[in-house]
């Protein structure tokens, strides 16, 4: 029972002293739907208790240990080199009826819905979650589980174990003991007599604060901390007895084998060798709590910040990217769902063509504005956190609170991660429904008024669906609509879950379009980072007691921030009202730029950027009036000295020995955006429209580093811009290279490239790959002399990159690290012969 988060009075608090069950019963235990009444305990019978486990903690672990010292190498080799069959037949050796399917609470409270019983016939499932046959028998995860327990000492996971449990917990399902007027302690203690002590407020001065700040836990919590400590260790050192079959027990800690060198548990990779955050996410709970990785909450954000400036780049560069982005939109609508009756939509059925395309339109505009802001604004605080915590880093200890500047910071942040979760998730709830593959499966109510916006969809009854299908149903309607089954289940859990099951099953994946996919990939960003919060231990348990005090400071100051962002979709609503030039029905956006060139090609690529550029002309005259549009970070974007390309009048290629000359068409330049970037430079320097820019100096990427100028030997100033290195890479690399910097000519025509290949590309380069969730890929720089990372979509569920979007790739590539063409060689083959 977790009451401290409650914001207490002197006279509760001396009600609570004199009546504890009466206080419950005030906060809502013991009635009709409400939490259960917990057993009421003595402290005599607590101690009982969780001594003897205590004692056996401690001593498990040292066995444990010892077990490790000598024997760790070895039982990983044995382990890898068994079957799956026999895996799992040491597995249930060691504990019969162990949970087959990974988060068996998830499934357990699918098939049961009453509480008693699910305490009663699955309490297991709930207490020990990752016990399971399903992760334990992979061929990484026991040799990882058996280094966290035996390297690290059992305080480091008291409050992780706790945490593991959140499910069982809200599911009333495990109802911790209660003992008033004391606290457990476990952070920071190691022996036998100090771990799992159980100390009186009256006895102990910070005994009441350390329960109250959650740095100690409520004696029903710590029972079941030792509990799931107590079992655990045993299962592990009875699967080193197994796996060493051929040693006796008392051989196993002998100190007839010698200590070996440190042993190193295997790499966060998946089965191709990159990292991937299912894989880490899965195996969280058998490695060592980790520490608040800052640097990289802030490469993800950086990154994803990056992605949101290309996206409102591409949106006005590519006119076949604003084209596809509007019909990904537009196929996404809840508007092309059937009626009841079915009937189409008023607006279909009216012909009110301009008012649903006002509607798609006005949302990939304001979509990717707002994606913007929010990625922009947690990139910042991001950054200062990590500043906070280099600043505060000798005052961080276990066993104390955070210094108060930290604290308040982090509380914020997770509060903007929260918020920003509501954009992709309210997308999710709009999109699904009216997405391809699921659309057949809803029906539409008809509207009371037929010019309103809102819609009402239900599932249709009498479905009769696969188990896959069924179950992504559960797991996306949790996400947007079941705020209950949301905090029992953990936010983080759920798309955890939810990208296991597209992972693990085709059925399901196959109901996921690309725009869906990109949607969880943003999700899955804001996940990630809350993770990061939520296993900062031990302090993460102390954030919801800290946050009562400071959430109304922290809602107004969002606010403030965010007004802003209000003004300016308030002002994009006129958007709806130009639909028609964003409109691609008409084929205005036409961009045949995988096609060779000709005459009527090059027309038809300069209409269609014609055309883009007038509405986004129109669009920036709607943002200018928004009040303090400027000084967010889209209208910052809009005023820099970017450029978009831009194709130049059709030229008759010259004739040489009667054949056709290969033409090199050279591209044309004007601002991102002529009025913000008017606006910005009002003191006389203009830029024409199609003024190319000067050669800016490109991101190094290896070498060492050189002044922009230097003096030459006659005094006069040289140009010493780094020059940029050269990629020595093999054929299947320089392929993708040539086609990511493609330069259109006369006669050729680029091909698709897959997206294994572009995963070899940028490896070969020095990147490290690692798969987020959804579509999302992060590459992150490890021997490239850069500092930031990229994210890009995989393509689904094809895995083939088509010419237009490789292209886009590249210039993406480009305008990050100063990339072209002519920096890929193909690397010279290693002599065969021997010396």
């Amino acid at each position: 029972m977790d009451f401290p988060g409650r914001d207490w009075t002197d006279a509760e608090r001396d009600d609570f002293y004199s009546n504890p069950e009466a206080m419950l019963r005030a906060l809502g235990a013991g009635v009709p739907g409400g939490l259960p009444m917990p057993e009421f305990t003595t402290a005599k019978e607590v101690r009982q208790i969780a001594r003897p486990r205590s004692a056996k903690v401690i001593a498990n672990h040292e066995l444990l240990g010892a077990i490790l010292d000598r024997h760790e190498a070895t039982i990983q080799k044995r382990w890898t080199k068994k079957t799956k069959g026999q895996r799992l037949k040491i597995l249930l050796s060691a504990w019969p009826d162990m949970s087959i399917s990974h988060r068996p609470g998830f499934a357990a409270m699918q098939r049961e819905h009453n509480a008693q019983r699910l305490g009663s016939q699955h309490r297991d499932a709930f207490l020990f979650p990752y016990i399971n046959q399903e992760d334990l028998s992979k061929t990484k995860t026991l040799p990882l589980f058996l280094h966290a327990r035996g390297r690290h000492q059992p305080c480091e996971f008291s409050m992780s174990d706790f945490e593991a449990i959140h499910l069982g917990i809200t599911s009333k399902a495990i109802v911790p003991v209660f003992l008033n007027e004391y606290v457990m302690m476990f952070t920071g203690r190691d022996t036998t007599d100090k771990y799992g002590e159980l100390l009186s407020w009256d006895d102990h001065p910070d005994a009441f604060d350390w329960m109250h700040q959650r740095i100690g836990t409520l004696p029903g919590e710590g029972l079941l901390v030792l509990e799931i400590q107590d079992r655990i260790l045993q299962f592990l050192i009875k699967c080193c007895q197994e796996i060493l079959h051929d040693l006796g027990p008392q051989q196993l800690a002998s100190e007839e084998y010698p200590i070996q060198p440190d042993f190193q548990p295997p790499s966060e990779n998946d089965s191709a060798g990159f990292s991937s955050l299912t894989v880490m996410a899965m195996e969280a709970p058998y490695r060592a709590p980790a520490a608040l990785d800052w640097p990289r909450v802030g490469s993800l954000l950086a990154a994803k910040k990056a992605a949101a400036e290309d996206h409102v780049w591409y949106l006005r560069e590519d006119p076949s990217y604003f084209a596809d982005c509007v019909l990904e939109y537009k196929e996404h609508r809840q508007e092309l769902v059937k009626d009841t009756h079915g009937q189409a939509h008023p607006v279909f059925k009216y012909r009110q063509d301009d008012v649903f395309w006002g509607r798609v339109v006005g949302n990939v505009v304001t979509n990717a504005y707002l994606s913007l802001e929010v990625w922009s604004e947690l990139h910042s605080q991001a950054t200062k956190l990590q500043d906070l915590e280099l600043d505060h880093r000798n005052d961080i200890k276990q066993g104390e609170a955070l210094p108060e500047q930290y604290l308040e910071a982090i509380l914020k942040f997770q509060h903007y991660l929260k918020q920003a979760a509501k954009g992709p998730l309210g997308l999710l709830k709009h999109s699904v429904v009216g997405s391809p593959a699921f659309r057949s499966m809803f029906v539409r109510i008809p509207p009371e008024n037929i010019t309103t916006p809102n819609i009402q969809v239900k599932q249709k009854s009498g479905l009769r669906l696969d188990k896959e299908v069924t179950h992504l149903m559960l797991l996306l309607r949790t996400l947007w609509e079941d705020d209950e089954g949301l905090f029992l289940m953990g936010m983080t859990n759920v798309v955890d879950e939810l990208q296991r099951l597209l992972q693990s099953e085709p059925k399901a994946n196959e109901m996921i379009s690309s725009f869906l996919a990109e949607v969880i990939g943003d999700l899955s960003i804001s996940c990630e980072c809350l993770r990061q919060l939520e296993t900062y231990q031990p302090w993460a348990a102390t954030f919801e007691n800290a946050l009562v005090n400071r959430e109304d400071g922290i809602k107004r100051q969002f606010a403030e921030v965010t007004a802003p962002w209000g003004a300016m979709m308030a002002a994009l609503k006129s958007v709806e009202g130009i639909s028609h030039h964003g409109n691609p029905e008409d084929g205005k956006f036409r961009y045949p730029i995988e096609k060779r060139k000709t005459k009527e090609n090059v027309e038809q690529l300069r209409s269609a950027e014609q055309s883009l550029d007038r509405f986004w002309e129109n669009v920036d005259r709607i943002t200018s009036r928004a009040r303090g549009f400027q000084d967010l970070a889209t209208g910052t974007l809009l005023a820099q000295e970017r450029v978009l390309r831009r194709t130049p009048e059709w030229t008759q290629p010259g004739k040489k020995d009667g054949s056709t000359a290969e033409v090199q068409v050279e591209e044309l330049y004007k601002p991102l955006s002529e009025l913000y970037f008017e606006l910005e430079r009002r003191t006389g320097h203009k830029t024409e429209r199609f003024e190319v820019p000067k050669q800016k100096k490109k991101e190094k990427t290896k070498g060492t580093s050189s002044a922009a100028t230097a003096s030459g030997p006659d005094g006069t100033a040289q140009d010493t811009t780094d020059a940029q290195p050269t990629f020595a890479v093999d054929n299947r690399a320089l392929k993708v290279f040539r086609t990511l910097f493609y330069t259109p000519s006369l006669t050729a025509t680029p091909g698709e490239v897959s997206w294994t290949d572009f995963l070899h590309a940028l490896t070969s380069t020095g990147f490290a790959a690692e798969k987020l969730y959804g579509s999302v890929w992060q590459f992150s720089p490890q021997s490239l002399d850069v500092e930031r990372s990229i994210q890009f979509h995989e393509p689904h569920p094809s895995g083939k990159l088509a010419y237009r979007v490789a292209r886009r790739l590249g210039r993406r590539l480009s305008r990050a690290y100063g990339w072209d063409g002519k920096m890929f060689v193909l690397a010279e083959k290693k002599s065969q012969d021997s010396a």
